[in-house]
């Protein structure tokens, strides 16, 4: 029997320069992992710079293929750096875009243009882009993969409700992308509140799935999530303390330019593992881990949250 070679794993990730980074307040309204440096925003952004070239180099040495946008810096997009939000890519040449929730992120997708350049340039093909909900949307947020943890090969949605990820807009996802199972479930931080994004929580690689259920209150949803994964992926219990104090559920598994698997995390996850933990994850693959200490605490998002994975096909020269 043919092996089918897997979809899991993008080749290529997508990386935004943080020329304005900076503490968001918007944002902080539902997001427990933002927190105010006592610095300048000219220093946070001055650090949040050296953390992204550092973590673009260390990705590029370790044979990963890494796109950069340039983002236009005449509009202020404090969470420029977190790509995958506002757009992801799929495998038969679509690009999708997503409603997002803070008014001052909403601008982010006015780099669709400058995006698909960059895309172009790279000989990806571009066949549709799709926008769930309105250009307009002022009620309803998904918020693209930092919403929606996907199995791509079988074709399988893992969803934390929250403000930020609403049933109405994850339905008109499944429909237009053919989704054929998932989970959606309640998820509270220590502190009982909605976590802002199910991609701190969880991540989901070719094998593997690394997942905090000790932030789930009802156990017919952890139950579900916990058998729905197991049907083909080894699970790594990560606890409520990892979560949120080392966002190890902010991982993401790639394949480099070799084809080899790597997990990239940052160093506060690596840190925050257990030598159990990651030897499970080597397992599957080498591991890479970047400092970005300065994105984590002013950003409250994590390596993962930094690169929006490029499914695209590449445009066959005839």
């Amino acid at each position: 029997m043919k092996n089918i070679e897997s979809k899991q794993l993008a080749n290529t990730v997508l990386m935004v320069r943080p020329v304005d980074f900076c503490f968001n307040e918007e944002t902080a309204l539902d997001n427990e992992f933002q927190n105010v440096m006592e610095i300048s925003n000219d220093e946070v952004n001055k650090k949040a710079l050296d953390e992204f070239e550092n973590m673009v180099k260390i990705l590029r040495e370790n044979n990963i293929n890494v796109l950069v946008l340039e983002k236009n810096q005449e509009i202020k997009t404090p969470d420029a750096v977190f790509p995958n939000n506002w757009f992801s890519t799929e495998h038969d040449g679509t690009i999708i875009t997503y409603p997002m929730c803070a008014k001052n992120r909403r601008t982010e997708k006015n780099q669709l243009l400058a995006l698909e350049k960059l895309l172009d340039e790279n000989n990806y093909q571009i066949k549709n882009i799709i926008n769930i909900g309105k250009q307009s949307e002022d009620k309803l947020f998904l918020e693209g993969i930092g919403s929606l943890i996907l199995d791509h090969d079988n074709k399988y949605f893992y969803v934390a409700e929250s403000i930020r990820s609403n049933p109405i807009q994850l339905n008109n996802f499944i429909d237009v992308r053919n989704y054929k199972k998932g989970v959606l479930f309640q998820a509270k931080s220590s502190n009982q509140k909605s976590i802002y994004h199910t991609n701190v929580i969880m991540s989901v690689a070719e094998k593997f799935a690394v997942v905090c259920f000790e932030c789930i209150n009802n156990e017919n949803e952890k139950d579900l999530l916990r058998n729905t994964l197991l049907e083909s992926k080894e699970i790594i219990e990560i606890t409520m303390e990892q979560m949120e104090k080392s966002f190890c559920g902010n991982v993401l598994q790639v394949k480099s330019i070799n084809g080899n698997p790597i997990t990239i995390m940052s160093k506060t996850a690596y840190l925050g593992f257990n030598k159990k933990q990651l030897d499970t994850i080597k397992k599957y693959g080498e591991i890479v881990f970047v400092d970005i200490s300065t994105i984590e605490k002013v950003g409250g998002g994590s390596a993962r949250c930094m690169m929006a994975e490029i499914f695209l096909p590449k445009n066959i020269n005839l």
